[in-house]
């Protein structure tokens, strides 16, 4: 029997989502707990990758019962323990049974990423956004955001010798808008969502942005980043504390 497991993460303890020797990962963090609970070995399969510092409001992943195994009778408090084990920085608020072909990566139809920029040093802001001491040039920026809705191949966005099969993407909105927080603290906020993401490539398409909001790089100078389809052509990447994976779309969800 498969379940889907909704959860959310503080990126900063973690050396990204996926397992890996000699570092704790989120993935890794939340198998040893669910064997533990399970008293089996259980692996699980994220809707996606997180890299290191990257936060998670939403995430997804799914996992496999043993066999022979009857359902979790008691899902609250299933996740009551699970969460103990989990430790601080992992919220898991769902357990959801789902068929047993569903699969948390390949069935996402949609994913939202969100970066955060505050315009002033703020201490109880700084672990989840990145610090501007100037203004960005908002306008110029929302003017190179839209070349990604035409956009399909995100090479120059794409981190170097990574395991991707295709750079292509459909992003189907990307734009910056006001910063509304509960500290007053003024900033900006881009958000992104596309069907897909390589690895690095909100930050590199933030980074590029900002370069056009500090007005290094012109509108018309994204235009040609983009079609060079080289990563050192683009602007560099941008603090992961400030990144947030903000949202999944699943049709049976």
């Amino acid at each position: 029997m498969r379940y889907f497991l909704k959860l959310s993460y503080d990126g900063a303890p973690f050396h990204g989502w996926q397992s890996q020797p000699n570092a704790v990962s989120v993935q890794q963090t939340i198998e040893e707990a669910l064997s533990t609970m399970l008293r089996a070995p259980i692996s699980i399969v994220g809707a996606g990758r997180t890299d290191t510092g990257v936060n998670a409001r939403m995430m997804y992943a799914h996992f496999d019962l043993p066999d022979g195994r009857e359902a979790i009778a008691d899902p609250g408090r299933f996740l009551l323990s699970l969460n103990r084990l989990c430790g601080p920085a992992i919220s898991l608020q769902a357990l959801i049974p789902v068929a047993d072909d569903a699969h948390t990566r390949f069935d996402a139809t949609q994913r939202t990423y969100k970066y955060f920029v505050a315009y002033e040093k703020c201490p109880f802001l700084s672990s989840f956004s990145w610090h501007s001491p100037s203004r960005l040039n908002v306008e110029e920026m929302n003017k190179a955001a839209r070349i990604l809705l035409n956009t399909e191949d995100f090479t120059s966005f794409a981190k170097l010798h990574s395991d991707a099969r295709t750079n292509i993407c459909k992003v189907t909105e990307a734009y910056w808008s006001p910063w509304e927080n509960e500290y007053h603290v003024p900033g900006i906020v881009f958000t992104i969502s596309a069907d897909r993401f390589l690895r690095n490539m909100v930050r590199a398409v933030v980074g590029t942005l900002v370069d056009v909001g500090r007005g290094k790089v012109s509108v018309e100078d994204v235009e040609r980043i983009i079609s060079q389809k080289n990563r050192c052509a683009a602007g560099t990447s941008m603090p992961p504390q400030a990144l947030f994976l903000w949202n999944i779309v699943y049709p049976y969800i």
